[in-house]
């Protein structure tokens, strides 16, 4: 018996982030804007600092949208699918993108000290012997006071930005298959 066809890390990563990420977005029954608003609350959390809170913080918005204003509901499973964007392998580089935008929004340029040393940092941060719980507050609180205010204030456009990005790409997506298959 052969062995199926080898792939390299690229191939598989994208089929990777089509199972996982656009075949959810494409199988959901419900009303193609219903799908996208998941995916906008999934990626504006996503690209926010705050890995490992990231699904709980989509259910805790999907939960206050039902009851505050259940006309903007949205597919929660799609949302929380999508803040694996960012996770243990995205986050180094998605976090120093935020550190390099917020200095420059500040006016600090240069201060991050280049991204070894953030990696570095930030890795030792992830690999905290603790429990999950208090792994995710030294987490948290490590992060806050290595780079707080540059970090936050840089998420701030990639977060807005790629939401609404997102939100487009996918009610696009879903209206065009669905087209395609009630043509077919």
């Amino acid at each position: 018996m052969m062995p199926g066809p080898r792939h390299n890390a690229w191939q598989r990563l994208r089929r990777l982030l089509r199972l996982r990420l656009v075949i959810p977005v494409l199988r959901s029954p419900a009303a193609a804007d219903y799908t996208a608003r998941g995916v906008f609350v999934g990626l504006l959390v996503a690209m926010t600092p705050t890995v490992g809170f990231q699904m709980a913080i989509v259910a805790g918005i999907w939960a206050v949208v039902r009851v505050v204003r259940p006309a903007w509901d949205f597919n929660v499973v799609v949302g929380m699918l999508w803040t694996w964007l960012t996770n243990v392998f995205t986050v180094p580089p998605i976090y120093y993108m935020f550190l390099i935008t917020g200095e420059g929004m500040l006016g600090r340029w240069g201060e991050a000290g280049g991204y070894a040393m953030f990696s570095e940092r930030l890795v030792g941060l992830l690999q905290t012997d603790a429990s999950f719980l208090d792994s995710m507050w030294i987490y948290a609180v490590g992060i806050f006071e290595a780079w707080g205010a540059p970090m936050l204030v840089g998420c701030v456009p990639w977060a807005i930005g790629s939401a609404f990005l997102g939100y487009w790409w996918s009610l696009r997506l879903v209206r065009r298959f669905r087209q395609r298959r009630r043509r077919h």
